[in-house]
């Protein structure tokens, strides 16, 4: 069987789940590795994978090599997706492409111009529990959706060094709802309105961020969403999805560690969500990166395209002039 040469760039708590993942598919060979950390370039060869290469450039020029996952800082992604993609590597790369949509598109020009595939990573796209509720919708069993409600709340803020340079909490956090606002109705958003603060640091909004939000989103149809995100849910990993029809409910509750529960006479104890994304998201992650192996080998169309990456950064971006703004941003104001 010929396997599927791949090389992985990023060895950060993402690019390892990846280098894992792929080492566990029997029609993938993992070539090499480039991550500018030693320790990163140890796990590797701990995993296994002994060529590690100094630079991106290093890593994409092997000849072997047939596709490339991108799991660097976001200010690396755009550049390093289209010398992949001039090259003719196919390209599995951590959302955004980039911060800014004339960036993106220009990217996404050399991508289609090179007939490569390209596949963004958002990954609770492969939920179970979410493709269950998608499932639901597709087959009728609600009706026509009216309202998806997102709560999407993290245990902790990441460090204030990643907030500096992350693009606030629209687009490295909301980012991901966004895209499943439109991914689990399959409609477009048409208008964003937002209000936020930060309640939980004051660090946070002195670096010009937000860290408590809620969202609302009217659909193309005028159907709508609403979405609340927090940084710091002291409980878990808060993160939940419900949407309401013309014929009725469907819902997406948290994944606990064990869904036992304890009855006496003060009341009822059961376990808290999940206590982090890596935790909550495993099994995804293994689903998204096998669609990505086998899009390129079996000819499977990409189900996160680059042009979804760009919508949800046109969303994030609207929504990020909306709260500066404090008024209802259409997204078509976002060229």
């Amino acid at each position: 069987m010929k396997k599927l040469k791949i090389g992985v760039a990023g060895l950060g708590r993402i690019g390892k789940i990846h280098l894992n993942n792929l080492l566990q598919l029997n029609n993938v060979e993992v070539i090499g590795v480039t991550d500018p950390a030693p320790e990163a370039l140890e796990y590797s060869i701990d995993k296994g994978v002994k060529n590690t290469y100094e630079t991106f450039n290093d890593l994409v020029t092997v000849d072997r090599l047939d596709a490339v996952v991108i799991s660097t800082p976001t200010h690396t992604h755009a550049n390093y997706v289209e010398t992949s993609a001039r090259l003719g590597k196919h390209i599995f790369c951590e959302k955004p492409l980039d911060l800014n949509i004339q960036r993106v598109k220009d990217v996404l020009k050399v991508v289609d111009k090179s007939k490569v595939k390209l596949m963004i990573g958002f990954n609770r796209r492969f939920d179970n529990e979410f493709r269950k509720v998608k499932d639901s919708i597709n087959n009728g069993e609600i009706g026509d959706p009216h309202v998806v409600k997102i709560t999407s709340r993290d245990p902790s803020p990441p460090p204030l060094d990643y907030i500096k340079n992350s693009g606030g909490i629209f687009l490295d956090m909301t980012i991901h709802d966004f895209d499943m606002a439109r991914f689990i109705v399959d409609k477009e958003i048409d208008e964003i309105y937002v209000k936020g603060e930060a309640l939980i640091d004051e660090k946070i909004k002195k670096e010009g961020d937000i860290d408590t939000a809620v969202i609302i989103m009217k659909y193309v149809d005028s159907s709508m969403a609403v979405i609340d995100n927090s940084r710091k849910a002291v409980y878990g990993y808060d993160q939940r999805i419900e949407v309401f029809g013309s014929k009725g409910m469907i819902q997406a509750n948290n994944v606990k560690v064990d869904n036992s529960k304890l009855y006496n006479q003060n009341g009822t104890i059961s376990s808290l969500p999940m206590d982090f994304f890596l935790e909550r998201y495993m099994e995804a992650y293994k689903i998204e990166i096998k669609h990505f192996v086998d899009s390129v080998t079996k000819g499977i169309p990409i189900s996160v395209s680059g042009n979804d990456g760009l919508k949800s950064l046109q969303i994030g971006l609207a929504a990020k002039k909306s709260l500066a703004e404090n008024r209802p941003v259409k997204i078509n104001e976002i060229e």
